[in-house]
């Protein structure tokens, strides 16, 4: 697996990455033209590593393919040379997943459980027999979605040196993106799966700090994989897993240069955490993933410029554009941010105006040039600034009063 600073290992399955620059070109197509303020342009390596500021892949909405005759669950088609159809296990009951025992195993109690680290031999095809992947030896946590769905789920049905057929609908593969440049958008793929072993995954407190960077690495750059992939639920899980390994207790002493990578990929995980929770509308939570990284770098562009959106998306305007404002100074060539900015000054003006027109109408006022002259006219000067105090306060407050009660002397 690609470590940090590396292009991860575009050609496996078990742990897909970012993919080729082909494939970056073919995504970057696809992009979500609506958001206009979501790319920050950066320089350097960081860019292919950190895909925090990536816009959700479009749906190509192409339907999945019917998987091949010759491995059909029962009753829809001729079984095999590799055994009886009635032996196909339906795993999620709803015909997308199925699995079928070639070579059986050593027995139920030596299935795998989850946590553990399993090895699996593994052979991927596509439909027409054209083979994407080959791995004699695949490690992965179980239950971590380090690797497909469809081997997470069907690896902890599997009994130890148990061969077995996985036929997966392109859900529970790389969906409707596919892999550029050998896997078709939706998908199906043929899994050929031994399990070889199965063990308990390492002590964090003894890992080195070497191989917990890596570990980290692994875990945040899967949910790199699934945030391509517009599954933000998963890509959340996969930077939370890489933060619990970051932020475990340690035995071992960890040189400065150890402390300080493993603080660099804490930061992309937290941004890159906000950068989903905000996918989901998730704001307080995205909220307190930028405001953690700002603890450690207040001057982190791309956590200043994603609290600034967060602030804005709840309306607050006020708050965000002073944010927006310092993230400029520090990157005056952004244009993304200056866009940004400039469409909250007007949405903030044009909110201040539809206060001021509340106001008005709140004293009784309909237009700006008869204000001045019909408080002279009715009022004492005294009265209208305690109506318009309290006017004020109601506003900012969010409160809708249908009385103001004012004291007249």
């Amino acid at each position: 697996m690609a470590s940090s600073g590396e292009e991860p290992r575009s050609g496996s399955p078990g742990r897909a990455g970012t993919g080729t620059e082909a494939a970056a070109a073919a995504d970057a197509a696809q992009l979500d033209t609506a958001e206009d303020f979501e790319v920050l342009e950066e320089e350097g390596e960081e860019d292919e590593d950190d895909l925090s500021e990536l816009p959700p892949l479009e749906d190509v909405g192409r339907p999945p393919a019917p998987p091949r005759e010759d491995l059909q669950p029962p009753g829809q088609g001729a079984g095999d040379a590799a055994g009886d159809p009635q032996e196909w296990l339906d795993v999620l009951g709803n015909g997308l997943l199925k699995k079928k025992t070639l070579v059986p195993g050593q027995g139920v109690d030596s299935r795998p459980q989850k946590g553990q680290d399993v090895t699996i031999r593994l052979k991927a095809t596509l439909e027409d027999g054209t083979v994407v992947e080959e791995d004699p030896a695949l490690t992965f946590t179980l239950g971590d979605c380090d690797v497909l769905q469809a081997l997470d789920l069907c690896v902890q049905l599997l009994e130890m040196g148990e061969t077995a057929l996985i036929v997966s609908d392109a859900k529970y593969c790389y969906g409707a993106q596919g892999r550029s440049p050998d896997i078709p958008p939706s998908a199906s793929l043929t899994l050929e799966v031994e399990l070889l072993a199965a063990r308990d995954a390492p002590d964090l407190e003894l890992l080195s700090g070497k191989e917990k960077i890596q570990l980290a690495n692994r875990k945040r750059e899967r949910g790199n994989f699934f945030y391509q992939q517009a599954d933000y639920v998963l890509a959340i899980n996969s930077y939370d897993i890489a933060l619990r390994i970051v932020g475990s207790s340690s035995k071992v002493d960890f040189s400065p240069d150890e402390e300080a990578e493993l603080l660099d990929v804490k930061v992309k995980c937290l941004n890159n955490l906000a950068a989903s929770q905000l996918k989901l509308d998730h704001f307080k939570a995205a909220l307190k993933s930028c405001n953690q990284v700002l603890e450690h770098q207040p001057g982190n562009i791309k956590a200043l410029f994603r609290k600034g959106k967060v602030l804005a998306q709840q309306g607050e305007y006020r708050e965000a554009i002073p944010i927006l404002k310092t993230a400029l100074k520090l990157e005056p060539s952004n244009k993304t941010i200056h866009a940004e900015l400039s469409k909250l000054v007007k949405k903030h003006a044009d909110q201040r105006n539809v206060e001021t027109e509340m106001y008005r109408k709140m004293l009784g006022n309909p237009s700006a040039a008869s204000t001045s002259r019909k408080c002279k006219d009715k009022l004492p000067w005294s009265i209208p600034w305690k109506w318009l105090f309290g006017a004020t306060a109601i506003a900012l407050g969010g409160v809708a009063l249908s009385v103001v009660i004012a004291a007249r002397n």
